[in-house]
C-alpha cells in the first residue's frame, strides 16, 4: 500500500472515531456510534499491518488476539452497573499502551521515524 493511499485511510478513520463519539453522545444513536468506531478501528489496524516497514505480521495478529480476548473476557463477566469500573480499567490500558509506545520509541528512536523522509 502507497503512502498516499495510507494517509487517506488514516483520514477516514479518523473521521469515523470523530462520529463514533458525536454517536456515542445519545442513546438513540449509540449502536451507530459503535459501529462507525469498530470500522475506523478496523481501517487503522488493517493500514498499520499493511504499511510498508511492516515485514512480520506474527507480533501484530498476537496483540489482536490478545487484546480481543481481555476484551471479550471483560465484556462477559463485567455487569452493567460495573460499567463506570470497567471505562476506568480501559483507560489504564490505553495509559499503558501510551507508556509502551514513549519507551519503545526512546529504545529505538530510528523505528518511529519509519516511512518519514527527513
Amino acid at each position: 500500500m502507497n503512502e498516499q493511499a495510507l494517509t487517506i485511510t488514516y483520514l477516514i478513520a479518523a473521521i469515523l472515531f470523530i462520529r463514533s463519539l458525536g454517536g456515542l453522545s445519545r442513546q438513540e444513536t449509540a449502536g451507530r456510534g459503535n459501529l462507525f468506531g469498530m470500522i475506523g478501528m478496523a481501517l487503522a489496524i488493517g493500514a498499520t499491518m499493511f504499511h510498508p516497514s511492516v515485514q512480520d505480521f506474527n507480533l501484530g495478529g498476537l496483540a489482536i488476539i490478545v487484546g480481543a480476548g481481555v476484551g471479550i473476557a471483560l465484556a462477559i463477566r463485567v455487569q452493567m452497573t460495573g460499567m463506570p469500573q470497567l471505562v476506568a480499567l480501559l483507560h489504564s490500558f490505553v495509559g499503558l499502551a501510551a507508556v509502551l509506545v514513549g519507551i519503545s520509541t526512546y529504545l529505538a528512536p530510528s523505528a518511529s521515524d519509519a516511512g518519514h523522509s527527513t
